[in-house]
């Protein structure tokens, strides 16, 4: 409403713009992404029994998630073909069907060869199916089922998290060690710069943070000597 009236300013139809220059414009929402620290989501991941195929489904999915900072659709559209275990790579399809090679790490590695071997054979059964992630139909594993797991498995350990969230702390590590930012954004999948810019600012949330928790005991050092 207000470019609207502002148009008509600049055509001479209105010469204010009247009631419109009262409406206040909506206000940024600059919440800062989730975050978890790396001692977190290494309990969150261990309190995954691995020792039933779907189990070792859970642990491999959610390692891979957090290694290679996937989205749950990515995840989820995930073939057998598309991972290469021997160079750490996954070939990743993401928005506007765009696609990407990302690495993941030695523990996604490990489990993910843990499940494509033990596992993922005894949940296909004798179906034909080129899906990486399997539910106990053998169909490909749906997003729904992966957010119900992860919630499951996060109310174990009492941690407030949510699945996206092995996403945003993926991406804030890879910051706070050095990396570039335009590396992250390819890494991300994400379309512009500006939408990863927002992993800074969690970076420099963290660096308050230790400031405001560290400085009382520095400063009493200082008043003491």
């Amino acid at each position: 409403m207000r470019s609207f009236s502002r148009f008509l300013v600049d055509e001479g139809i209105n010469s204010s713009l009247g009631f419109t220059s009262l409406l206040q414009m909506p206000r940024h929402n600059d919440r800062l992404p989730e975050v978890h620290s790396k001692e977190d989501v290494d309990r969150l991941l261990s309190v995954i029994d691995t020792k039933s195929p779907l189990g070792l489904r859970n642990r491999a999915l959610y390692e891979l998630i957090y290694s290679a900072g996937l989205r749950v659709s990515e995840a989820v559209s995930l073939n057998i073909a598309d991972i290469f275990l021997s160079k750490n790579l996954a070939r990743v399809t993401g928005k506007g069907s765009k696609e990407r090679l990302v690495f993941f790490g030695p523990d996604a590695e490990f489990w993910l060869k843990r499940y494509t071997e033990e596992a993922r054979p005894n949940l296909s059964g004798r179906r034909n199916t080129k899906a990486l992630f399997l539910g106990r139909s053998g169909k490909r594993l749906s997003r729904k089922g992966i957010w119900k797991n992860y919630r499951a498995i996060a109310l174990r350990t009492a941690l407030s998290s949510k699945l996206h969230t092995l996403r945003h702390t993926f991406a804030t590590e890879l910051l706070a060690g050095g990396a570039d930012l335009r590396s992250v954004q390819e890494l991300l999948g994400h379309s512009g710069i500006s939408t990863t810019q927002v992993y800074t600012h969690v970076n420099s949330a963290r660096l308050r943070d230790s400031h405001r928790k560290y400085l009382p005991k520095l400063t009493g050092l200082r008043g003491e000597s």
